[in-house]
């Protein structure tokens, strides 16, 4: 059978993106907000948006970036603190406009070093949210030295996930942009309201991608790409059909000077051709036709949103990547630059 020309979809959203602060929000959220309606807002800036006031004024920084007359929604997050009280969260979902908090563990990724050293520090924070139905987003990494980088991911899932879904049973959870077959199987088979994030990087490649004719340093993102078998436990359940999976480009946009660096930063951008990438990986996969349930239809029934009423296209189009993108007074790498993409967001 040929595959088709075009395709036209919902209009879908995006459940985890970085969009960063200051000048750089011009030219980043314009790129999100061409594709997605909706975007839920990492927290992880300098300082982290820990409070609702915070979250009010970035959310205002960013809808003051739009282009004139382009419509979108970014819904915020805060970011959890050892000190996180009740009465924030509280605050948090009266104001309408926060939908989750974000849980890094102290250290995990980038701008994570005010992210929780324990949870047992937060629990009336994560009580509040059981109590009041506030989705609580999950680095699903552990930071001890002594665990392999590889393993953190599986080794996170037995040691903190497990006991904090059986201490509070009714919390609803998204374990963000997962990487393993251990997490694919545990989110696919756990009890309770629970859903994941997968990325279209760790949706096309493997850890190799990282090492292909020596470091690439715009394929290393956290949590890094794994192994084949793992990528293609992702790829199944991502096309499978299962709504506790949907769409989350974890897009991550640094300067290309600090990605092509000693010490390069980790995150990959993906924004300015997200769709065009997941359909890429979902038409690899013999699976187009399920590729709006997964960018348009799960993230929204979790989050309790409405679906989106309007239409996107995607046409079928041979393009190539731009080699680099403005960020600011800098520009960043997207990812796969300069290769030839077959779809193209219309």
């Amino acid at each position: 059978m040929s595959s088709p020309t075009t395709m036209t979809l919902t209009r879908p959203d995006d459940w985890h993106v970085h969009l960063r602060d200051g000048a750089v929000l011009a030219d980043v959220v314009p790129h999100t907000a061409y594709q997605f309606a909706r975007a839920i807002v990492m927290p992880n800036l300098k300082p982290p948006v820990t409070t609702t006031e915070m979250a009010a004024a970035y959310r205002a920084r960013i809808l003051a970036a739009l282009p004139a007359g382009m419509r979108f929604e970014p819904l915020m997050t805060l970011y959890l603190t050892d000190n996180t009280s009740a009465d924030e969260i509280r605050r948090a979902v009266g104001s309408g406009f926060v939908k989750a908090v974000k849980l890094y563990p102290a250290g995990a990724t980038t701008n994570s070093d005010g992210g929780v050293t324990d949870l047992k520090r937060c629990m009336g924070a994560l009580e509040a949210m059981q109590a009041l139905g506030l989705p609580l987003l999950i680095h699903g990494e552990v930071t001890d030295a002594d665990i392999d980088l590889f393993d953190r991911e599986a080794v996170f899932i037995e040691r903190v996930l497990q006991p904090l879904r059986k201490s509070l049973p009714n919390l609803r959870v998204v374990f963000e942009h997962i990487t393993t077959k251990d997490a694919v199987d545990y989110v696919r088979d756990a009890d309770g309201d629970i859903g994941a994030t997968i990325t279209a990087h760790h949706l096309l490649y493997n850890r190799n991608a990282i090492f292909k004719g020596g470091i690439r340093p715009h394929y290393y993102c956290l949590p890094v790409l794994k192994r084949e078998t793992h990528r293609q436990a992702l790829l199944q359940a991502a096309t499978s059909g299962n709504p506790r999976f949907f769409l989350g480009t974890d897009s991550a946009p640094h300067p290309k000077g600090l990605k092509e660096h000693a010490c390069g930063c980790a995150g990959c951008y993906t924004a300015l051709h997200a769709m065009e990438l997941y359909a890429q990986a979902f038409e690899l996969a013999g699976a187009l036709d399920r590729l709006e349930a997964f960018s348009s239809f799960h993230g929204a029934d979790f989050y309790r949103l409405p679906r989106n009423a309007d239409k996107v296209t995607l046409q079928r189009a041979d393009w190539v990547i731009p080699d680099e993108i403005r960020m600011g007074d800098d520009t960043l790498v997207p990812l796969d630059a300069g290769q030839l993409l077959h779809w193209k967001f219309a």
